[in-house]
């Protein structure tokens, strides 16, 4: 390790190379400064880095990369990133384009070196959750220790270096927003190993994580919000791209967008979205923040269509703003609210320049502002610093990453709370005067955004971890908190500026109880109140489910996700990968119904149905006619969700196991399992086909103990 460089090594080099870029009249002209420099890099034997680790987590790829194996012969961009980061997510489109440009074949290799900022982003679950919600595509290492960060000095996230063909140094860039130079230096090391003959054109293998995943109705879902007048929710399918507006019962009525990413307005078939996050719905009108395509969007269901309110759809850096909407250049919104400046205005969450927007539906005035026109996209509060700083003006005040968003239209307070996740804290922001004050979580240094954990108590005593949603509870007075990052939904009363566990263990994972302090959360995001404050909806993202805390009961149960056959999009259901029947056809009258005898199954657990058929001697499956199974519960749909609901009967010679998990019912009534299948055959001689059916009634009563293990059911008969 003695003779490996650091990144202070290169800053003399690079440090000239930049001032003459700066000068540089011509594409032609930068290019030549790059190769001269290159050469003059060249002549230095000792900026070697350190390889890798030995024994470290990598995703990705098939097993650990070396700098000195596998990456021998390859211009690599090394990424060093954290997940919580925005300046980080802003990053990855450059880097994605980067690899459409040039392939490993060509001699270029991304990796991304994880270097975690808080404790929950060193787990390799977590890391890997990341990795799928991003998209990221190129091979990561989880350095949980960041030991390669420490040897080479990095001290910002993000920082990418670009290494030569021998594990040498040849640039860094610290931050974001340096595309120009990541192309112009990328190419330039292509073309100049290439005709040194130092590039190798052998393949890194590449094993994507995702591929191996089964399909899930919702993918990482990231907010959640209620029409209190109508009672219906709108959902964040942030991973499919895609927002949902579902019944209080989880039947969905609209699916707008997915299952790609993807930019356009128009009606609810052609829309599209790319990772949408925040939501708010009032009436028939859905409000999006649409975070990778720095968009805000408007749903209208009535009219079913999608328009844009703000963002020209490239990420911004703008501070100020003051233009009409689609005008308006803005940076990754992340949480959008409806509320009141003389007018109706969608405050907003910009997460990408660490302010507080506002987007004016009506002419209106901020407090301590000028008036606005109808249209107009301003920024409200937050210097664009990332910062955790209090000011009773809010131009002064710093935001570190504001992701969640509530009002408090109470006369009382009239402020907004602000989940600003990256200072770990809660924030409020008065409507009356525009004063920034902190609630919960951090610490007094508004420049330590590291006084992060999970403490309960009052004000600055009170510790958080990265924070992302926030609930206002008009009746009580208290704010719900989704922490994120411990894993726990949290209460905070801003009168008192306590802050207390409601949910929670503490630890990642997926479990429904039985208590409150029982049940388990990966990574919630959102969350939002129903059924006048007796219900409280919680977007357990990392889990891909939408879980319900009963506020009287001090009960969790799993949000049913009721998938009907036509919606407005084409989605994506939770089935095996045997292609779904279009359409069942009808039982026929002389099929057999078999109502078969009630079993108990613990709540949470699984139930196995083993179908048994037998054939009449003579005969044979008819291939060109596949026969299959179909698993139904009407009434009771919640009761499939995730779970295969068709599939193909190839062969009779040992059972068919269909398998379905039971979680706990939101309904009183215990369900029934209805199994249908359609077997064609035909004689082996040559004879007529035939198709022949059967039906199995399976009443199911659920109990609420603690039993371990599943129940199977054997389901028999002979054609």
């Amino acid at each position: 390790m003695a003779s490996c460089c650091k990144l202070s090594d290169l800053f003399p080099i690079q440090s000239q190379l930049d001032s003459a870029l700066e000068d540089a009249k011509t594409q032609e002209d930068k290019e030549n400064l790059v190769y001269q420099y290159l050469r003059k890099t060249d002549e230095k034997a000792d900026l070697i880095i350190p390889d890798f680790e030995e024994g470290l987590e990598w995703l990705n790829t098939d097993g650990p990369l070396s700098l000195r194996k596998e990456l021998t012969g390859k211009v690599v961009v090394l990424d060093f990133f954290t997940y919580c980061c925005i300046n980080c997510v802003h990053l990855l489109p450059d880097l994605h384009q980067l690899e459409q440009s040039y392939t490993i074949e060509d001699g270029l290799v991304v990796v991304g070196v994880h270097s975690a900022k808080f404790p929950n982003e060193k787990v390799l679950q977590n890391v890997r959750s990341a990795v799928l919600r991003y998209d990221i595509t190129h091979p990561v290492v989880n350095d949980s220790d960041a030991s390669l960060w420490q040897e080479l000095e990095v001290s910002c996230w993000p920082t990418l270096v670009l290494l030569g063909p021998r594990g040498n140094l040849l640039f860094s860039l610290v931050g974001e927003g340096h595309r120009e130079q990541l192309f112009l230096f990328t190419a330039a090391a292509l073309k100049h190993y290439r005709e040194q003959g130092l590039l190798k054109d052998h393949d890194v293998e590449i094993k994507l994580y995702r591929d191996s995943l089964p399909p899930s109705i919702l993918s990482f879902p990231g907010k959640i919000a209620m029409d209190p007048s109508s009672k219906r929710l709108a959902i964040a399918d942030t991973g499919h791209h895609r927002v949902l507006v579902v019944s209080n019962t989880g039947q969905v009525l609209h699916s707008i967008g997915g299952p790609s990413s993807g930019r356009q307005d128009g009606n609810l078939f052609e829309a599209q979205f790319s990772s949408p996050q925040g939501v708010f719905i009032k009436g028939d009108t859905v409000y999006v923040a649409d975070t990778e395509n720095h968009l805000v969007r408007k749903i209208n269901l009535s009219e079913g269509k999608v328009s844009t309110l703000a963002g020209t759809g490239i990420q911004g850096t703008d501070k100020e703003g003051g233009a009409p909407g689609p005008q308006q250049p803005i940076s990754s919104p992340w949480d959008v609210t409806l509320g009141n400046a003389g007018g109706d205005v969608l405050w907003i969450a910009m997460a990408g320049t660490h302010q507080i927007w506002a987007l004016f539906l009506e002419d209106g005035k901020l407090p301590k502002g000028s008036d606005s026109k109808k249209g107009t996209c301003v920024r409200f509060a937050g210097s664009g610093n990332e910062e955790n700083r209090n000011n009773a003006y809010p131009h002064k005040a710093g935001l570190a990453q504001p992701s969640g968003l509530a009002l408090a239209p109470t006369e009382h307070w009239e402020c907004l709370f602000i989940a600003d996740s990256e200072s770990s804290t809660i924030r409020s922001l008065s409507l009356k005067d525009g004063a920034v004050k902190h609630v919960v979580g951090g610490e007094r240094d508004p420049l330590n955004l590291f006084a992060f954990g999970d403490i309960d108590g009052k004000g600055i005593d009170a510790k958080l971890q990265h924070p992302l949603g926030v609930s206002w509870d008009e009746g009580s007075s208290l704010l719900y908190v989704a922490d994120s990052y411990n894993h726990k939904i949290k209460v905070v009363d801003p009168k008192t500026k306590q802050c207390r566990v409601l949910a929670g263990t503490g630890k990642a994972g997926n479990g429904l109880g039985p208590s409150f302090l029982e049940s388990i959360f990966n990574e919630p995001g959102g969350l939002c109140l129903g059924e006048g404050g007796k219900l409280l909806y919680v977007a357990d993202t990392n889990n891909h489910c939408i879980k319900v805390l009963d506020l009287e009961t001090k009960t969790v149960s799993l949000f049913p996700i009721v998938v009907q056959q036509e919606v407005d999009a084409v989605l994506t259901t939770a089935i095996s990968n045997t292609p779904a029947v279009k359409k069942l056809p009808k039982l026929p009258k002389s099929a057999p119904v078999f109502t078969m005898p009630s079993i108990t199954v613990p709540s949470g657990h699984s139930v196995t149905l083993l179908l048994k058929l037998a054939l009449p001697a003579g005969t044979k499956l008819t291939e060109e006619a596949p026969s299959f199974w179909s698993l139904s519960a009407e009434g009771n749909e919640w009761l499939l969700e995730g779970r295969a609901v068709t599939g193909s009967i190839s062969d009779l010679s040992e059972p068919i196991s269909i398998v379905s998990s039971i979680p706990v019912a939101p309904e009183s009534t215990d369900p029934t399992l209805t199994l249908n299948a359609w077997v064609y055959c035909c004689l082996s001689e040559g004879g007529a086909c035939m198709m022949k059916a059967v039906s199995f009634k399976q009443p199911l009563l659920i109990s609420s103990t603690s039993e371990e293990g599943s129940v199977a059911v054997m389901l028999e008969h002979a054609f």
